[in-house]
């Protein structure tokens, strides 16, 4: 019995994938195709993936936010989850990327349920609240650029009804937040919002140690 979190090895790790990972074919086709690339390692881990699809259906989610699509793994796991009529908001700035995404997204039939903007998030966010998108979401997912995560928070907190949740990825840095001495722009980044939602009465608090570390905030009513 332990009474805090295991260290996975990965042994463990393989064997947690192996019993635990119910992972459609088309997910692991993306997933295989991502591996090779060089920045592979933006990739949400498929434990998470899954996580956040039980998530929106505990919720019975329709309206989904995502900030930083990348190759739109993490994007194919909550459509799959969406029921026929929802809709998932997607930002990126990556064509590249992207464009590998499309390509699954239609083998898997969810297409039509994402629409991705392809410019800096924070102009989409803040046309979303420009034309009355205020506590229309919810469920948003912010992995983008760490400096802009206390902005991508705000904006998606007001998108987010009463009730809605936000996933933040990449809480625990790799370990660095616990590194007095790592000052780096982004682990200060990334320390500086973790203190933020610690003391922040508007939601309520749940820091995991899922893959890099995934912080779920809740709107308070």
């Amino acid at each position: 019995m332990a009474n805090k979190t295991l260290n996975l090895d990965d042994q463990l790790y393989n064997y947690l994938l192996g019993v635990g990972l119910r992972e459609a074919q088309v997910l692991r086709d993306l997933r295989a195709a991502t591996e090779g690339e060089e920045m592979s390692v933006m990739r949400s881990a498929p434990e998470q993936g899954q996580f956040m699809a039980l998530l929106l259906k505990l919720m019975h989610a329709k309206r989904v936010l995502e900030i930083g699509t990348y190759t739109g793994y993490a994007t194919l796991w909550m459509a799959l989850a969406l029921p026929k009529d929802g809709e998932i908001v997607t930002c990126d700035i990556s064509e590249q990327w992207t464009f590998v995404a499309h390509r699954f997204w239609e083998t898997a039939g969810v297409q039509d349920k994402i629409h991705l903007h392809l410019r800096p998030a924070l102009e989409t966010l803040d046309e979303l609240l420009a034309h009355g998108a205020t506590s229309s979401f919810d469920f948003a997912f912010i992995d983008a650029d760490k400096v802009n995560y206390d902005a991508y928070f705000e904006r998606s907190l007001a998108l987010l009804r009463p009730g809605g949740l936000i996933a933040v990825d990449n809480t625990l840095w790799g370990g660095s937040v616990a590194d007095a001495d790592n000052c780096e722009p982004d682990t200060e980044a990334i320390r500086a919002f973790n203190e933020k939602l610690r003391n922040d009465e508007r939601i309520e608090l749940a820091m995991l140690p899922v893959a890099d570390g995934l912080t779920l905030a809740l709107k308070r009513p």
